[in-house]
């Protein structure tokens, strides 16, 4: 990820990194969506809507995912916010030690495609995404987005 130096080196009033835990339960996704959204407005990041509402759709898919097949070995998960000048991170980190792979579009499937998801969001949006196992053998699944558009597509 690239940073940008500003002149003064001083931190831009919105930039920061938050962490919140939450239980691996179906209520923990749009509970992390209204926390991410409240962050956003409550620090006034400057991030475009449409931006806004794929890192929303983005948290959503991450936080389900671990809540689907991480409960078990993972009965809490940790939400992670990164905002710095230029972009945005989210993460979600488990305990639990599978690392999913992005699968492909399967339309005789009607799920499994959250990563997939993710992954083309961030894309469009001009960001990246990955995962990487943490110390403790678990995971963080990340995605890193541009506060504007980069108008790639």
């Amino acid at each position: 990820m690239v940073t940008i130096e500003r002149e003064s080196g001083e931190p831009l009033p919105y930039e920061g990194v938050w962490r919140f835990t939450a239980p691996a339960v179906d209520a923990s996704v749009p509970q992390a969506r209204h926390a991410v959204r409240d962050l956003l407005l409550r620090q006034g990041v400057p991030v475009a809507d449409d931006i806004v509402q794929g890192l929303l759709l983005i948290v959503s898919e991450l936080v389900t995912n671990a809540v689907r097949h991480a409960a078990l070995l993972s009965p809490m998960l940790v939400v992670e916010v990164a905002v710095g000048a230029e972009w945005i991170r989210v993460s979600v980190e488990d305990n639990h030690p599978y690392r999913p792979t992005a699968l492909e579009t399967d339309h005789g499937r009607t799920g499994g495609r959250g990563l997939l998801l993710v992954r083309e969001i961030a894309r469009e949006a001009g960001g990246v995404c990955d995962v990487e196992h943490t110390a403790t053998g678990g995971k963080v699944i990340w995605a890193a987005l541009p506060l504007k558009p980069t108008g790639i597509s």
